[in-house]
Order: structure tokens, then sequence, then C-alpha cells
């Protein structure tokens, strides 16, 4: 997250000395096309700092989740949470029903991680009539962990070395693999919290295993950080207003 933080402070550092370099304000301090092209310079560098920041492994204490068991060490991670005044199990059920035209700006965002570019299904490229759990683990995704209602853990081989991984299993992610792969997992988990309510956490993890695989896929993880963040968290709120609305289609 601060690395990325930093990624884009240099960016909208950039964007600002290249407007100023187009028309200088004074007022700014900015008087000249030469001090604005030192602001440019400034964010460049930022850009380029966050973008090579080392990312450095954690590692849990104490496996106490499926994902534990799965991703118990990693590079990249984000968690967001949420409670929904609704029981766990009907919170599950909505876990695995969530659409992608349920999710606010899914489909804006996932459209500008692709490029624009046409695709086949896949969780970049949802449909609306299927529910997006179910688009992942038909296209690339698979279970690995499903213990309702409390957790469900979905997992993926991100980046693979020449030659590929073969069939993709939960075992992958439990045996030594050659330099090169990056892994990543990503759950659901579902806690009571009182009487009819629940509270519900998102979790991905990406595990990479060679130096110079981590070093590229910190950069990506760094430019996609922010639309990835606000996508795990409209998909929560999606939950939520399922969950709590169970005759919704």
């Amino acid at each position: 997250m601060f690395g990325s933080a930093i990624v884009y402070l240099g960016l909208i550092i950039t964007t600002a000395g290249l407007i100023l370099f187009i028309k200088p304000i004074e007022r700014l301090r900015v008087a000249s096309r030469s001090e604005a092209l030192v602001i440019v310079g400034i964010g460049v560098l930022l850009v380029g700092v966050g973008l090579n920041l080392p990312a450095p492994e954690s590692r849990v204490a104490k496996v106490e989740t499926r994902l534990d068991e799965f991703i118990p060490v990693w590079q990249f991670r984000e968690r967001h949470t949420i409670r929904i005044a609704a029981p766990p199990a009907r919170v599950f059920e909505a876990i695995r029903k969530v659409r992608a035209n349920e999710i606010s700006l899914f489909k804006t965002l996932t459209w500008i991680r692709r490029g624009g570019r046409r695709a086949s299904e896949s969780i970049l490229n949802a449909g609306d009539s299927t529910p997006l759990l179910e688009v992942a683990t038909r296209s690339g995704f698979i279970y690995l962990a499903d213990d309702a209602p409390r957790e469900i853990v979905i997992g993926t081989v991100v980046v693979a070395p020449p030659g590929g991984h073969g069939v993709l299993t939960a075992e992958t992610f439990k045996t030594p693999l050659a330099p090169g792969f990056a892994l990543a997992a990503m759950n659901f988990k579902v806690t009571p919290d009182g009487p009819n309510a629940s509270l519900v956490s998102t979790e991905t993890r990406v595990f990479v295993n060679s130096v110079g695989a981590r070093q590229r896929f910190a950069r990506y993880w760094r430019m996609i950080y922010p639309g990835s963040a606000l996508i795990r968290r409209m998909w929560l709120r999606a939950v939520r207003r399922r969950a709590m609305t169970p005759a919704a289609p």
C-alpha cells in the first residue's frame, strides 16, 4: 500500500508539472517552463521509487484460517471488512450469489484493467447472469476451501515461468515450485457478531517465489492496487445489500 501511495503521488505531481509546463502559473511560484520541468522530474522520480521499493515478506504466526493454510507466506496483501445485519448463513449465501452487475464500478474498473480489450469470460470480463465466484472458478481460479458458513477461499496462479504449472489443484499451493511463480488466493470469512449479525472480511494474498518475479509483480501490484481495493470494498457492499434483501434476484 505504501509503495502504491508513492507511485500515485508521483503521478499526480507529474501531471501537475505537465499542466504547469503548458501554462506556468506565477501565483503558484511556477513562473517558467523550466521550473515546471523540475516538478515533472520530481514526480517521475517518485513513481520510479514507488515502483521499485522492496516487497517485504510476511508470515502467519499461527494457522487460524483456511487462507492461512494455503498462503502462509506472502509479499502482497490487502484486507477489507464490513459488518452486515444478517446471520452468517444468509451472508455466506450472498457471497456465493453476488454478480458483477451488483458491484458498483466493477465493470468500469475491470474494463480499465484489461485496457478496454475484448476478452473471453473471466473475472475481468464477467457477465450479469452468473455469480462472480462461479465465473472466477471456471476461468482460472479454483476453490481451495468451501467451509459454509464460515470461510470460502479461491486461488490461482498469477505468474508462471515457461513450461507452466500443469493442472492447478489445491496441492499446488502446498508444494515447492520452480522459481518464477506467483500464487494468489482470496477469501471471504464470516464471523458471527451478535444476534443476527456478521462480521465479513475479504483478504487477498500473493506469494512470489523468486526475486526477479517479485520485483516485476511489485510494479504491477502498485499500479493496480487502488482499483483492486475499491473493487473489494464494493464487493463487500454488494454482499451486504444481497444479504439484507434475501428476495433480490
